[in-house]
């Protein structure tokens, strides 16, 4: 059953045969013309849990963040290019649309020019982002907000069919969360595309990362709750033409992957990268590093581990790399910098007595797509004098032969509900 909502206030469920039903609530298109902040803020106040709340096409100018603590609620628009919900004059709020609440739909509509992060979900068990855009018009800028889609500390988590433009961190990041799903989407001209971070059993597939600083992210870093990020897929995507200059504001970690990055991995263990294709970014293809600063955090393991890298598709990268980071590896191996490089950082007992089992970074069969064999680097960046001057830069790919155990599959409890 379906009603349509005149005002700016609705009560949220139907009465049926003495029971309750979820609704579908049509918010009027006139009441959202004269007042699209408070028609909106007072449906996501009103709504009942079960309900959907169906915004008709527009675009609709919001001064205020939005905000949604109910449970089991559908917000859904009718197209990303169709129903747009524009911040471009808002005077207060720190997001768009932030969500601390569960079993949450987001689909078919779009967010555009928000001071802060676009959607934020905060605290979310199954939160679905499905056919949702987000951009900052100006293109890239460094006053543009840090994340588009921003679940943070939140599990069963799906992006799916979206679209990421302009983000002065991440287009899409996921951030101290567990099973996760980011997959047929798009990010573009933002610093990083995609981001997963500090984060646990995650699955990245069949996306576009293009235009952007580095292609797709899998980071973790210190001094959080939720650290130790690991058993990350990352497959079937193309992170291809990576050329915008970094423009994260200053002392942001992203701020320093340089241009031209395909896939970087940092300080995570059991990642798989695989089935991707790679082409046209200036520092290199697939980056595997430590964390790169001194940290109080006695906890925190800042050195990847178990990273499996196999049948991706890997064209020209390399020609240009970019900042100290692409031109200190520069410096160790000359240019162009090799297609995978690893940094070479160990902990010390590793580095004298062995790497442990599974523990290492392995190296498969990867397919060239510009005529030119696949390269690969230990740049070793540690003892890199005497790696230059002793023995030379270890460039040999059957040292790193093998991959560490087969990631499972992630699966979602809203998708496999009965």
């Amino acid at each position: 059953m379906t009603m349509k909502i005149a005002g700016s206030v609705f009560a949220g469920l139907l009465m049926m045969g003495g029971s309750v039903s979820a609704a579908v609530l049509e918010l009027d298109a006139a009441a959202l013309a004269a007042d699209p902040q408070e028609t909106i803020q007072e449906a996501l106040i009103d709504v009942s849990p079960g309900d959907t709340i169906i915004l008709p096409a527009g675009t609709f100018a919001l001064t205020d963040g939005l905000s949604l603590d109910i449970d089991g609620v559908t917000l859904r628009g009718q197209g990303p290019d169709a129903t747009i919900l524009s911040f471009k004059g808002q005077e207060s709020g720190g997001e768009g649309l932030l969500v601390t609440s569960d079993k949450i739909v987001l689909e078919s509509f779009a967010v555009e020019d928000v001071k802060g992060d676009a959607i934020k979900a905060n605290g979310s068990d199954e939160i679905t982002f499905r056919d949702i855009r987000v951009e900052w018009t100006n293109g890239p800028d460094e006053n543009n907000g840090a994340y588009g889609l921003y679940p943070v500390s939140s599990t069963h988590v799906l992006i799916d069919n979206c679209v990421a433009i302009g983000a002065s961190d991440a287009g899409i990041y996921v951030g101290q969360s567990q099973h996760i799903i980011v997959r047929n989407s798009r990010a573009e001209y933002n610093v990083a595309g995609i981001e997963i971070e500090n984060s646990y059993y995650a699955d990245v597939h069949d996306n576009v990362a293009t235009h952007n600083t580095g292609g797709i992210l899998i980071f973790d870093l210190p001094g959080l709750p939720q650290q130790g990020g690991h058993s990350v897929r990352v497959f079937n995507n193309k992170s291809v033409t990576n050329d915008t200059p970094n423009f994260a504001p200053e002392g942001n970690i992203v701020g320093q992957t340089p241009m031209g990055t395909g896939i970087m991995v940092m300080a995570n263990r059991d990642v798989e990268l695989f089935g991707n294709e790679i082409d046209d970014n200036a520092t290199t293809a697939i980056l595997i590093v430590a964390y790169p600063d001194d940290t109080e955090d006695e906890l925190y393991q800042p050195f990847p581990a178990g990273i499996s890298v196999h049948s991706n598709k890997i064209g020209r990268n390399g020609f240009a790399p970019d900042n100290e980071i692409g031109e200190l590896i520069a410096e160790i191996v000359g240019t162009p910098i090799p297609d995978i490089v690893w940094d070479g950082r160990l902990p010390w007992m590793q580095t004298f007595f062995g790497v442990d089992e599974n523990k290492g970074i392995y190296i498969g069969e990867n397919e060239s797509t510009d005529g030119e064999p696949v390269s690969f680097v230990d740049a070793d960046v540690t003892f890199w004098f005497a790696a230059r001057w002793l023995h030379g830069i270890d460039r040999d790919l059957p040292d790193h032969a093998g991959e560490p155990a087969d990631l499972e599959a992630v699966q979602l409890s809203q998708e496999t509900a009965s």
